[in-house]
Protein backbone atom coordinates (compact mmCIF):
# COMPACT_ATOMS: atom_id res chain seq x y z
CA UNK A 1 0.00 0.00 0.00
CA UNK A 2 1.07 3.55 -0.72
CA UNK A 3 0.43 6.63 1.43
CA UNK A 4 0.18 10.11 -0.01
CA UNK A 5 0.69 12.85 2.57
CA UNK A 6 -0.29 16.40 1.63
CA UNK A 7 0.11 19.24 4.10
CA UNK A 8 -2.94 21.49 4.32
CA UNK A 9 -2.26 25.06 3.08
CA UNK A 10 1.36 24.46 4.03
CA UNK A 11 3.04 27.87 3.63
CA UNK A 12 0.07 29.73 5.11
CA UNK A 13 -0.30 27.23 7.98
CA UNK A 14 3.36 27.62 8.91
CA UNK A 15 2.95 31.41 8.99
CA UNK A 16 -0.13 31.16 11.21
CA UNK A 17 1.77 28.83 13.53
CA UNK A 18 4.63 31.33 13.72
CA UNK A 19 2.22 34.25 14.23
CA UNK A 20 -0.64 33.09 16.49
CA UNK A 21 -2.36 36.48 16.15
CA UNK A 22 -3.29 35.41 12.61
CA UNK A 23 -5.38 32.47 13.82
CA UNK A 24 -8.89 32.62 12.33
CA UNK A 25 -7.99 35.39 9.86
CA UNK A 26 -7.73 35.16 6.05
CA UNK A 27 -4.02 34.67 5.32
CA UNK A 28 -2.05 34.27 2.11
CA UNK A 29 1.63 33.86 1.42
CA UNK A 30 3.05 35.65 -1.60
CA UNK A 31 4.47 38.86 -2.82
CA UNK A 32 6.61 40.78 -2.92
CA UNK A 33 3.93 43.43 -3.47
CA UNK A 34 0.16 43.60 -3.60
CA UNK A 35 0.28 44.99 -7.13
CA UNK A 36 2.69 42.57 -8.80
CA UNK A 37 2.71 39.62 -6.41
CA UNK A 38 1.22 36.17 -6.77
CA UNK A 39 -0.55 34.08 -4.12
CA UNK A 40 1.72 31.13 -3.33
CA UNK A 41 -0.64 29.69 -0.71
CA UNK A 42 -3.93 30.59 0.94
CA UNK A 43 -5.32 29.30 4.22
CA UNK A 44 -8.81 27.88 4.33
CA UNK A 45 -10.29 31.08 5.74
CA UNK A 46 -8.97 32.99 2.70
CA UNK A 47 -10.29 30.31 0.36
CA UNK A 48 -13.83 31.06 1.49
CA UNK A 49 -13.44 34.36 -0.37
CA UNK A 50 -12.54 32.53 -3.59
CA UNK A 51 -8.80 33.11 -3.17
CA UNK A 52 -6.48 30.39 -4.41
CA UNK A 53 -2.81 29.81 -5.22
CA UNK A 54 -1.40 31.43 -8.39
CA UNK A 55 -4.00 34.21 -8.20
CA UNK A 56 -2.61 37.74 -8.68
CA UNK A 57 -2.31 39.42 -5.29
CA UNK A 58 -4.23 42.43 -6.57
CA UNK A 59 -7.21 40.19 -7.31
CA UNK A 60 -6.94 38.48 -3.92
CA UNK A 61 -6.98 41.80 -2.05
CA UNK A 62 -9.97 42.93 -4.11
CA UNK A 63 -11.87 39.80 -3.02
CA UNK A 64 -10.85 40.28 0.61
CA UNK A 65 -9.67 43.80 1.62
CA UNK A 66 -8.79 42.54 5.12
CA UNK A 67 -6.48 39.86 3.75
CA UNK A 68 -3.26 39.33 5.71
CA UNK A 69 -0.32 39.00 3.31
CA UNK A 70 2.85 37.26 4.51
CA UNK A 71 6.07 37.33 2.49
CA UNK A 72 7.41 34.05 1.17
CA UNK A 73 9.93 32.58 3.62
CA UNK A 74 11.36 29.65 1.70
CA UNK A 75 14.18 28.75 4.14
CA UNK A 76 11.63 28.40 6.94
CA UNK A 77 9.37 26.17 4.82
CA UNK A 78 12.35 24.03 3.80
CA UNK A 79 13.30 23.66 7.47
CA UNK A 80 9.77 22.61 8.45
CA UNK A 81 9.60 20.26 5.45
CA UNK A 82 12.79 18.60 6.71
CA UNK A 83 11.12 18.05 10.10
CA UNK A 84 8.11 16.48 8.38
CA UNK A 85 10.39 14.13 6.47
CA UNK A 86 12.12 13.16 9.69
CA UNK A 87 8.71 11.97 10.90
CA UNK A 88 8.20 10.03 7.64
CA UNK A 89 11.58 8.35 8.09
CA UNK A 90 10.48 6.86 11.39
CA UNK A 91 8.10 4.64 9.46
CA UNK A 92 9.76 3.99 6.07
CA UNK A 93 12.87 4.92 4.09
CA UNK A 94 10.91 4.71 0.83
CA UNK A 95 9.82 8.34 0.48
CA UNK A 96 9.30 10.18 -2.81
CA UNK A 97 8.92 13.94 -2.28
CA UNK A 98 6.77 15.78 -4.82
CA UNK A 99 7.38 19.19 -3.29
CA UNK A 100 8.06 20.67 0.13
CA UNK A 101 4.55 19.82 1.33
CA UNK A 102 3.67 16.45 -0.19
CA UNK A 103 5.18 13.03 -0.68
CA UNK A 104 4.43 9.41 -1.51
CA UNK A 105 5.45 6.76 1.01
CA UNK A 106 5.74 3.04 0.27
CA UNK A 107 5.17 1.30 3.60
CA UNK A 108 4.99 -2.29 2.35
CA UNK A 109 8.22 -3.11 4.21
CA UNK A 110 7.06 -1.52 7.48
CA UNK A 111 3.82 -3.35 8.18
CA UNK A 112 5.28 -5.88 10.63
CA UNK A 113 6.83 -3.10 12.69
CA UNK A 114 4.01 -0.56 12.76
CA UNK A 115 0.81 -2.29 11.70
CA UNK A 116 -1.34 -1.58 8.65
CA UNK A 117 -0.73 1.21 6.17
CA UNK A 118 -3.81 2.96 7.53
CA UNK A 119 -2.39 2.82 11.05
CA UNK A 120 0.95 4.21 9.84
CA UNK A 121 -0.81 7.09 8.06
CA UNK A 122 -2.83 7.83 11.18
CA UNK A 123 0.32 7.90 13.31
CA UNK A 124 2.09 10.23 10.89
CA UNK A 125 -0.85 12.65 10.97
CA UNK A 126 -0.83 12.54 14.76
CA UNK A 127 2.95 13.09 15.00
CA UNK A 128 2.79 16.06 12.62
CA UNK A 129 -0.03 17.64 14.61
CA UNK A 130 1.48 17.08 18.05
CA UNK A 131 5.11 17.87 17.26
CA UNK A 132 4.85 20.52 14.54
CA UNK A 133 1.40 22.02 15.25
CA UNK A 134 0.42 21.49 11.60
CA UNK A 135 -2.30 19.51 9.84
CA UNK A 136 -1.75 16.90 7.13
CA UNK A 137 -4.21 15.05 4.93
CA UNK A 138 -3.50 11.41 4.09
CA UNK A 139 -4.65 9.04 1.39
CA UNK A 140 -3.91 5.32 1.57
CA UNK A 141 -4.37 3.14 -1.52
CA UNK A 142 -2.75 0.41 -3.64
CA UNK A 143 -1.14 2.90 -6.05
CA UNK A 144 -0.05 6.53 -6.43
CA UNK A 145 -2.99 7.72 -8.51
CA UNK A 146 -5.66 6.53 -6.10
CA UNK A 147 -3.66 7.55 -3.01
CA UNK A 148 -3.29 11.12 -4.29
CA UNK A 149 -7.02 11.45 -4.98
CA UNK A 150 -7.77 9.95 -1.57
CA UNK A 151 -5.63 12.53 0.25
CA UNK A 152 -7.38 15.39 -1.54
CA UNK A 153 -10.99 14.31 -1.37
CA UNK A 154 -11.73 15.20 2.23
CA UNK A 155 -9.45 18.18 2.92
CA UNK A 156 -8.58 19.74 5.29
CA UNK A 157 -7.44 17.14 7.83
CA UNK A 158 -8.49 14.38 5.45
CA UNK A 159 -7.95 10.68 6.07
CA UNK A 160 -9.22 8.29 3.39
CA UNK A 161 -8.27 4.63 3.01
CA UNK A 162 -9.06 2.77 -0.22
CA UNK A 163 -8.45 -0.98 -0.12
CA UNK A 164 -7.72 -2.93 -3.30
CA UNK A 165 -11.25 -4.28 -3.52
CA UNK A 166 -12.71 -0.80 -3.05
CA UNK A 167 -10.80 1.04 -5.79
CA UNK A 168 -13.48 0.91 -8.48
CA UNK A 169 -16.31 1.78 -6.10
CA UNK A 170 -14.23 4.73 -4.85
CA UNK A 171 -13.37 6.06 -8.31
CA UNK A 172 -16.61 5.44 -10.21
CA UNK A 173 -18.75 8.31 -8.87
CA UNK A 174 -15.98 10.91 -9.09
CA UNK A 175 -16.08 13.62 -11.80
CA UNK A 176 -13.86 13.08 -14.84
CA UNK A 177 -11.69 16.10 -13.98
CA UNK A 178 -10.20 14.05 -11.12
CA UNK A 179 -8.20 12.03 -13.65
CA UNK A 180 -4.69 13.18 -14.55
CA UNK A 181 -4.74 14.23 -18.18
CA UNK A 182 -8.27 15.60 -18.18
CA UNK A 183 -7.95 19.35 -18.66
CA UNK A 184 -10.72 21.77 -19.52
CA UNK A 185 -10.79 20.94 -23.23
CA UNK A 186 -10.70 17.18 -22.69
CA UNK A 187 -13.33 17.49 -19.97
CA UNK A 188 -15.64 19.43 -22.29
CA UNK A 189 -15.12 16.94 -25.09
CA UNK A 190 -15.97 14.05 -22.77
CA UNK A 191 -19.04 15.90 -21.51
CA UNK A 192 -20.15 16.38 -25.11
CA UNK A 193 -20.14 12.59 -25.42
CA UNK A 194 -22.28 12.33 -22.27
CA UNK A 195 -19.34 11.19 -20.13
CA UNK A 196 -19.26 12.97 -16.76
CA UNK A 197 -17.98 10.43 -14.23
CA UNK A 198 -15.04 8.05 -14.03
CA UNK A 199 -17.50 5.17 -14.30
CA UNK A 200 -18.67 6.56 -17.64
CA UNK A 201 -15.08 6.42 -18.94
CA UNK A 202 -14.64 2.88 -17.64
CA UNK A 203 -17.64 1.75 -19.69
CA UNK A 204 -15.95 2.80 -22.94
CA UNK A 205 -13.45 0.65 -24.84
CA UNK A 206 -9.73 1.42 -25.11
CA UNK A 207 -10.10 1.77 -28.89
CA UNK A 208 -12.96 4.27 -28.49
CA UNK A 209 -10.83 6.40 -26.13
CA UNK A 210 -7.76 6.22 -28.37
CA UNK A 211 -9.68 7.15 -31.51
CA UNK A 212 -11.00 10.32 -29.87
CA UNK A 213 -8.18 11.32 -27.50
CA UNK A 214 -5.07 9.68 -28.92
CA UNK A 215 -2.34 8.42 -26.61
CA UNK A 216 -3.81 10.45 -23.75
CA UNK A 217 -7.05 8.51 -24.17
CA UNK A 218 -5.31 5.23 -23.33
CA UNK A 219 -3.84 6.73 -20.15
CA UNK A 220 -7.21 8.16 -19.11
CA UNK A 221 -8.81 4.76 -19.69
CA UNK A 222 -6.22 2.95 -17.55
CA UNK A 223 -6.51 5.45 -14.71
CA UNK A 224 -10.30 5.19 -14.80
CA UNK A 225 -9.77 1.51 -13.99
CA UNK A 226 -7.48 2.44 -11.10
CA UNK A 227 -4.34 1.15 -12.83
CA UNK A 228 -1.07 2.92 -12.06
CA UNK A 229 2.18 0.94 -12.10
CA UNK A 230 4.53 3.76 -11.08
CA UNK A 231 6.71 2.93 -8.11
CA UNK A 232 7.71 5.17 -5.23
CA UNK A 233 11.21 6.47 -6.00
CA UNK A 234 13.05 7.44 -2.79
CA UNK A 235 14.82 10.78 -2.71
CA UNK A 236 18.17 9.03 -2.25
CA UNK A 237 17.79 7.44 -5.71
CA UNK A 238 16.21 10.43 -7.44
CA UNK A 239 18.25 11.96 -10.23
CA UNK A 240 16.54 15.34 -10.07
CA UNK A 241 14.87 17.82 -7.73
CA UNK A 242 11.80 19.60 -8.99
CA UNK A 243 8.74 21.50 -7.91
CA UNK A 244 5.61 22.16 -9.93
CA UNK A 245 2.12 23.48 -9.51
CA UNK A 246 -1.14 22.91 -11.36
CA UNK A 247 -3.27 26.03 -11.31
CA UNK A 248 -6.89 26.00 -10.15
CA UNK A 249 -7.67 28.16 -13.17
CA UNK A 250 -5.56 28.42 -16.34
CA UNK A 251 -3.38 31.54 -16.35
CA UNK A 252 -2.45 33.76 -19.31
CA UNK A 253 -0.96 36.78 -17.49
CA UNK A 254 2.78 36.66 -18.04
CA UNK A 255 3.67 38.62 -14.91
CA UNK A 256 1.68 36.14 -12.84
CA UNK A 257 3.41 33.20 -14.52
CA UNK A 258 6.82 34.82 -14.02
CA UNK A 259 6.06 35.43 -10.33
CA UNK A 260 5.13 31.80 -9.87
CA UNK A 261 8.31 30.64 -11.62
CA UNK A 262 10.33 32.71 -9.14
CA UNK A 263 8.59 30.93 -6.27
CA UNK A 264 9.26 27.49 -7.77
CA UNK A 265 12.89 28.41 -8.43
CA UNK A 266 13.40 29.45 -4.81
CA UNK A 267 11.89 26.16 -3.62
CA UNK A 268 14.20 24.07 -5.79
CA UNK A 269 17.33 26.09 -4.95
CA UNK A 270 16.59 25.94 -1.22
CA UNK A 271 16.14 22.16 -1.40
CA UNK A 272 19.47 21.84 -3.22
CA UNK A 273 21.27 23.81 -0.51
CA UNK A 274 19.52 21.88 2.24
CA UNK A 275 20.79 18.60 0.71
CA UNK A 276 24.27 20.13 0.18
CA UNK A 277 24.08 19.47 -3.56
CA UNK A 278 24.75 21.51 -6.67
CA UNK A 279 23.20 20.93 -10.11
CA UNK A 280 24.45 21.39 -13.66
CA UNK A 281 21.17 21.23 -15.60
CA UNK A 282 18.04 23.35 -15.21
CA UNK A 283 14.69 22.59 -16.82
CA UNK A 284 11.23 24.05 -16.93
CA UNK A 285 7.93 22.38 -17.67
CA UNK A 286 4.94 24.19 -19.13
CA UNK A 287 1.58 22.51 -19.69
CA UNK A 288 -0.89 24.47 -21.76
CA UNK A 289 -4.69 24.52 -21.66
CA UNK A 290 -4.92 21.84 -24.38
CA UNK A 291 -2.68 19.61 -22.21
CA UNK A 292 0.23 19.93 -24.60
CA UNK A 293 3.30 19.77 -22.36
CA UNK A 294 6.67 21.30 -23.23
CA UNK A 295 9.88 20.59 -21.31
CA UNK A 296 13.02 22.60 -21.99
CA UNK A 297 16.49 22.16 -20.46
CA UNK A 298 19.61 24.28 -20.21
CA UNK A 299 23.10 23.14 -19.21
CA UNK A 300 25.02 25.53 -17.00
CA UNK A 301 28.68 26.36 -17.33
CA UNK A 302 29.26 24.93 -13.86
CA UNK A 303 27.29 23.18 -11.19
CA UNK A 304 25.46 25.49 -8.76
CA UNK A 305 22.92 25.77 -5.95
CA UNK A 306 22.74 29.53 -6.29
CA UNK A 307 19.22 30.90 -6.60
CA UNK A 308 20.29 33.74 -8.88
CA UNK A 309 22.01 31.47 -11.41
CA UNK A 310 19.15 28.97 -11.48
CA UNK A 311 16.65 31.81 -11.93
CA UNK A 312 18.64 33.25 -14.84
CA UNK A 313 18.45 29.87 -16.61
CA UNK A 314 14.76 29.44 -15.78
CA UNK A 315 13.94 32.93 -17.08
CA UNK A 316 15.85 32.31 -20.33
CA UNK A 317 14.03 29.01 -20.89
CA UNK A 318 10.69 30.63 -20.08
CA UNK A 319 11.26 33.46 -22.56
CA UNK A 320 12.27 30.98 -25.27
CA UNK A 321 9.40 28.57 -24.66
CA UNK A 322 6.32 30.71 -24.13
CA UNK A 323 4.85 31.56 -27.54
CA UNK A 324 3.91 35.09 -28.52
CA UNK A 325 0.36 36.24 -27.91
CA UNK A 326 -2.17 35.08 -25.36
CA UNK A 327 -1.74 31.51 -24.13
CA UNK A 328 -3.45 29.68 -21.29
CA UNK A 329 -1.07 27.81 -18.95
CA UNK A 330 -2.31 24.96 -16.77
CA UNK A 331 0.93 23.86 -15.06
CA UNK A 332 4.40 25.23 -14.40
CA UNK A 333 7.41 23.33 -13.09
CA UNK A 334 11.08 23.95 -12.37
CA UNK A 335 13.68 21.22 -11.94
CA UNK A 336 17.41 20.62 -11.67
CA UNK A 337 19.59 17.58 -12.31
CA UNK A 338 23.20 16.55 -12.83
CA UNK A 339 24.11 16.63 -9.17
CA UNK A 340 27.49 17.13 -7.51
CA UNK A 341 28.34 17.29 -3.86
CA UNK A 342 28.58 20.92 -2.75
CA UNK A 343 32.13 20.48 -1.48
CA UNK A 344 33.28 19.39 -4.94
CA UNK A 345 32.80 22.95 -6.15
CA UNK A 346 35.81 25.27 -6.04
CA UNK A 347 34.80 28.89 -6.04
CA UNK A 348 36.72 31.87 -7.37
CA UNK A 349 37.51 34.08 -4.41
CA UNK A 350 37.10 37.23 -6.54
CA UNK A 351 34.02 36.10 -8.45
CA UNK A 352 30.65 37.81 -8.12
CA UNK A 353 29.37 34.32 -7.23
CA UNK A 354 30.72 34.88 -3.72
CA UNK A 355 28.29 37.77 -3.30
CA UNK A 356 25.27 35.73 -4.38
CA UNK A 357 26.34 32.64 -2.40
CA UNK A 358 26.67 34.83 0.67
CA UNK A 359 23.26 36.36 -0.01
CA UNK A 360 21.71 32.88 -0.13
CA UNK A 361 23.49 31.81 3.05
CA UNK A 362 22.67 34.95 5.01
CA UNK A 363 19.04 35.07 3.92
CA UNK A 364 18.62 31.36 4.75
CA UNK A 365 20.01 31.91 8.26
CA UNK A 366 18.01 35.08 8.95
CA UNK A 367 14.74 33.61 7.72
CA UNK A 368 15.16 30.38 9.66
CA UNK A 369 15.99 32.26 12.85
CA UNK A 370 13.28 34.92 12.76
CA UNK A 371 10.52 32.97 10.99
CA UNK A 372 9.63 35.88 8.69
CA UNK A 373 11.25 37.02 5.48
CA UNK A 374 13.46 39.99 6.35
CA UNK A 375 15.36 40.12 3.05
CA UNK A 376 13.70 40.44 -0.35
CA UNK A 377 15.63 39.41 -3.42
CA UNK A 378 15.58 41.96 -6.24
CA UNK A 379 14.83 40.08 -9.44
CA UNK A 380 15.74 41.45 -12.84
CA UNK A 381 13.01 41.09 -15.42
Amino acid sequence: MIIHIDMDAFFASVEVREHPELEGLPVVVGGPSATRGVVAAANYVARRYGIHSAMPMSQATALCPTLKIMSVNMPLYVSVSRQIHEIFNRYTPDIEPLSLDEAFLDVSGSLRLFGSAAEIARRIKQDVRQELKLVASAGVAPNKFVAKIASDIDKPDGFVVVEEAQVQAFLDPLPIKRIWGVGKKTEQKLLNYGISTIEDIRRQTPRWMQDRFGKNGEQIYQLAHGRDRRRVVPDSRAKSISSETTFVEDISDRNTLSGWLINLTEQVAARLREKELTARTVNIKIRFQDFNTVIRSKSLGESTAQTQKIWQAVKALYDQTLPAGAVEVRLLGVGVSGFEEENQQQGDLFSEDIKYDSLDEVSDRINQRFGKLKIHRGWKK
